[in-house]
């Protein structure tokens, strides 16, 4: 059986995505220590709130991938390489339990 993902989710993720050019920008102007403290006000953000939700995920990704381009250590370019596919893998798992209200779950009878 194949997963389905909710397209209300996927578009979700995509508007969060394309719509926070301001954050990438903010982030781009950042030098090395600057971009750690975002990682740390990210780290915190995502332990208080208790879970990742999809604007955590995708401002992570989005915080990663610029301390991945812009690390000069091999230990910090790893790092954020991993952490974005751990976001990566949180946000398929986060759609695919989103499914679309008319879906039926497996095992779930019909009405």
């Amino acid at each position: 059986m194949t997963q389905v993902i909710s397209l209300d989710q996927a578009r979700e993720a995509k508007k969060i995505r394309e719509g926070d050019p301001r954050y990438q920008a903010q982030l781009e102007q950042m030098d090395k220590l600057e971009l750690l403290e975002e990682m740390m006000r990210f780290q915190t953000e995502r332990t208080n709130s208790g879970k990742l939700t999809i604007k955590l995920i995708v401002r992570g990704q989005i915080l990663f991938k610029i301390l991945e381009a812009q690390a000069e250590t091999h230990e910090l370019r790893d790092l954020s390489k991993t952490y974005c596919r751990h976001l990566k893998l949180e946000l398929d798992a986060y759609l695919k339990a989103q499914k679309s209200p008319g879906q039926r779950r497996p095992g779930q009878k019909r009405s």
